[in-house]
């Protein structure tokens, strides 16, 4: 609220009238902002056009060499507005000095209990995502749309009897498919307490209660992240990209999983190239087993000359090549 000495000038913009404090002399200046008194000043004649100005600068100074330190002009979290009181509710955690407590032994500061149990719930929810969401570097917007959709579920009450960890561990796996950077259901549930098969129910569940779908995965979603974990160049990532969409257009590989297709590409591009890697280490960090590299490399492999782009650079002939 600003106290004018003078009138107001009025402006018309668009049929709406918007007050605006200026110079009576000086109409077009600028004026200058004087913190410490509260006043607005012309600098051109110094005449205090406005007092009592709000200071919404910090309450704390930050001096330089408390950068490193955590700053203070705000304090307090952000309001999460996927809580119902808008995260503005004060929660003091259990006193450890004698004047917490009464002459009976209880607690004075009950504050947390005014917080409703399905906030306590979603809360509780929100930072187990977080957690999960760390562990395998996600980015905050996969973390958002997965507080989102939880909130969702949990407000609907659809998945009654099934554990907040396992629906927080679906919604996770579904952020991840709806943002088009996939991650398997193996790569989830190594982040969270919940089997992979409850996760799997947790995911039909509530694609059905929220009637949303997620995009099919397709080998190329996992590649790159494969191959730049099993520490394979550029040229020998492109070759297995290439040879996994070659292997899916000529239909080669029906009923396989994009993840299994996707190892089974690295494991021939890889052979083919100086850089060769066992069915074992990209079982590893695919999350296949073995056998199902091999079912699936058995399938592309009587195609392979067929399968790799023609600038590749071989180090071994194709038909050299295991057979397994």
């Amino acid at each position: 609220y600003i106290s004018s000495t003078k009138p107001l000038k009025i402006r018309f913009i668009n049929g709406l009238s918007l007050p605006r404090v200026q110079c009576p002399n000086h109409p077009d200046t600028i004026l200058v902002e004087d913190y410490r008194a509260g006043d607005m000043i012309c600098p051109e004649c110094g005449l205090v056009v406005g007092d009592r100005v709000i200071d919404v600068g910090s309450e704390w100074r930050t001096f330089s060499n408390e950068k490193a330190l955590k700053d203070p002009s705000r304090v307090g979290d952000a309001q999460n507005p996927l809580l119902n009181g808008g995260d503005l509710t004060t929660m003091i955690s259990k006193g450890t000095g004698a004047a917490s407590f009464d002459e009976f032994g209880n607690s004075k500061y009950q504050n947390r209990r005014t917080m409703s149990s399905s906030d306590r719930a979603m809360l509780n929810a929100f930072k187990e995502i977080s957690t999960m969401a760390d562990r395998i570097n996600l980015p905050r917007n996969i973390i958002d749309r997965t507080n989102n959709l939880f909130k969702q579920v949990y407000e609907q009450k659809s998945l009654k009897g099934r554990a907040n960890d396992a629906i927080a561990s679906a919604c996770l796996y579904i952020a991840c498919r709806q943002e088009g950077v996939p991650r398997t259901f193996k790569e989830i549930c190594a982040v969270s307490r919940i089997s992979k098969k409850e996760i799997g129910r947790c995911f039909k569940l509530i694609l059905k209660a929220l009637e949303t779908s997620v995009d099919l995965i397709t080998t190329g979603d996992f590649m790159s992240r494969f191959c730049s974990n099993l520490g394979l160049p550029k040229q020998v990532q492109m070759a297995a990209t290439f040879i996994a969409r070659k292997a899916v257009e000529l239909d080669l590989v029906p009923g396989r999983s994009p993840i299994s297709v996707a190892a089974a590409a690295i494991y021939m591009a890889s052979q083919a190239s100086a850089e060769k890697k066992t069915q074992k280490e990209i079982g590893d960090i695919a999350g296949v087993a073995d056998v199902t590299i091999r079912q699936s490399y058995r399938l592309i492999y009587p195609r392979a000359a067929e399968l790799f782009p023609p600038d590749f650079k071989f180090d071994t002939p194709v038909d050299k090549l295991p057979q397994l």
